[in-house]
């Protein structure tokens, strides 16, 4: 039997959701996956609402075509919930991992409250985090650790490994800031599963 994880990330331009669905590919494929990520827009500005999607599979994928029916929804922005409606189309027994600066029952019953209850919603403020640690709300890095940290599909140190390389090219300080802070959100997200 094939296994195929599709996920689908939102967020606003500039935040950084291609990118870390690009990140999550790559350690996906660190660790043996097949995997694709892609995202999806049009002439969007800084600001405006992106999706972008990721693919982990054991089998060659040959799907491209957008995720409608996700087994995960990754918000990095809690400003695009509401105008766009994140929760369709997840498959039953899905999870939301949402940066959002209010418990998981609060965004269920203030947007989710339509979904069943077999839609796990899990929720950390990656936006607090991302200021403590890298001096801007840029909750990529964050959300990454938090979905790796929630779902147990890749390890904690390949995705550290990823990100370090990732933005080595950066400087090896802002390296260091974004693993600490893919460290910080998986380990709070574990704790919530």
């Amino acid at each position: 039997m094939t296994i195929l994880i599709e996920v689908r990330f939102h967020g606003r331009g500039g935040q950084g959701v291609v990118t870390a669905a690009d990140i999550l590919a790559v350690a996906g494929f660190k660790e043996g996956y097949w995997t694709l990520s892609f995202p999806m827009f049009g002439a969007e500005k800084r600001g405006t609402p992106v999706v972008s999607y990721l693919r982990l599979s054991d089998k060659p994928i040959v799907e491209r075509d957008e995720i409608y029916n996700p087994n995960y929804v990754v918000v990095l922005d809690p400003t695009v919930i509401g105008p766009v409606r994140v929760e369709n189309g997840i498959k039953k027994n899905g999870m939301i991992i949402a940066n959002y600066p209010k418990p998981a029952e609060e965004l269920r019953k203030e947007h989710f409250s339509n979904l069943n209850g077999s839609i796990k919603i899990l929720t950390l403020n990656a936006t607090k985090m991302a200021i403590e640690i890298l001096g801007r709300p840029i909750t990529n890095t964050a959300m990454v650790g938090a979905f790796a940290g929630a779902t147990k599909l890749i390890k904690l140190s390949t995705l550290k490994e990823t990100v370090f390389e990732w933005f080595e090219k950066k400087g090896e300080e802002l390296a260091n800031k974004n693993v600490e802070l893919v460290e910080k959100a998986y380990k709070e997200m574990e704790g919530k599963v």
